[in-house]
């Protein structure tokens, strides 16, 4: 049996190309040091479309949309746990949410963005934490949303099964009541909470697919914008400015700072995180 073959060099040019298109879409950059990883990516795609060359396969990217999607898929890394950064969700349940609570009626509606959420471990650990943590959680109306650019990670979501290493930080009693066995080593969220959680597919970048969802109360845009160039982190700063309503605020990475993107956000300071707030109108407190 004949070795596999290697990853498919591409030239300068169609490297540069390719970079450019990919840019175009999702706002993220792709380095000379990542060239090797786009190569054995390209190699992939090339295997499943029967195509022979770049310019062959380039040419199918521009008719074919579906092939657009299953190329972002093949790039994009959802790499995340349960339950991760969790001093961001001790601030959300011991800060932000009576913040935002604050401005609202009893049984009004409180939405939490997930964006991205990859395979949705991050809406599913915000959703628990909230039951655990939050003693107001039933006098509110809650939406939760999660939202990626990779259809694949989505529809994982919405089936909410996960291996060990996704539950890591999951203790046994939290694994007894929110998840139900689904094999060796794998668990389901049970029905209910999946209910409780919508994914959309949704391009940071995209400023009328970011719209169409609405205003939220609290954004989670956690360890995606390092990928951006400074172009495409200020376009997605400015998207999730629209998507806050006034007063709401915005969680990201650790290694993140929305002070060196945007002047469009005030920080806040609280015991357990730093996070960005969309500042209110003068006179509203």
């Amino acid at each position: 049996m004949s070795a596999p073959p290697g990853p498919l060099l591409v030239s300068e040019e169609e490297f540069r190309r390719f970079r450019e298109f990919f840019y175009r879409r999702t706002g993220i950059v792709f380095t000379e040091a990542k060239r090797y990883f786009v190569e054995r990516r390209l190699a992939d795609r090339f295997g499943s479309t029967g195509c022979g060359t770049f310019a062959e396969y380039f040419a199918l990217l521009r008719t074919r949309p579906e092939e657009v999607e299953h190329l972002i898929n093949a790039f994009t890394i959802n790499e995340t746990y349960f339950f991760r950064e969790d001093d961001q969700l001790r601030c959300l349940t011991t800060s932000l949410l009576d913040e935002v609570a604050l401005r609202k009626a009893p049984g009004a509606t409180i939405r939490i963005w997930s964006n991205p959420c990859a395979t949705g471990e991050e809406p599913y650990s915000i959703a628990i934490w909230l039951l655990e943590h939050w003693p107001r959680v039933d006098s509110f109306d809650i939406e939760i949303v999660g939202s990626d650019i990779d259809t694949r990670a989505l529809d994982a979501a919405r089936l909410g099964i996960y291996g060990e290493r996704a539950l890591m930080r999951a203790s046994r009693d939290l694994l007894d009541r929110y998840f139900e066995p689904n094999g060796p080593g794998r668990h389901r969220i049970i029905k209910d909470l999946r209910g409780s959680v919508r994914f959309e597919a949704v391009n940071l970048i995209d400023s009328r697919a970011m719209a169409a969802q609405g205003r939220f109360d609290i954004v989670f845009c956690r360890n995606v914008l390092i990928y951006f160039d400074d172009a495409s982190r200020r376009v997605a700063a400015e998207n999730i400015y629209e998507a806050l309503n006034p007063g709401g605020f915005v969680c990201l990475g650790h290694t993140e700072s929305m002070s060196r993107i945007s002047p469009l956000f005030e920080p806040c300071r609280y015991t357990d995180a730093i996070v960005y707030r969309r500042p209110r109108p003068h006179g509203n407190g």
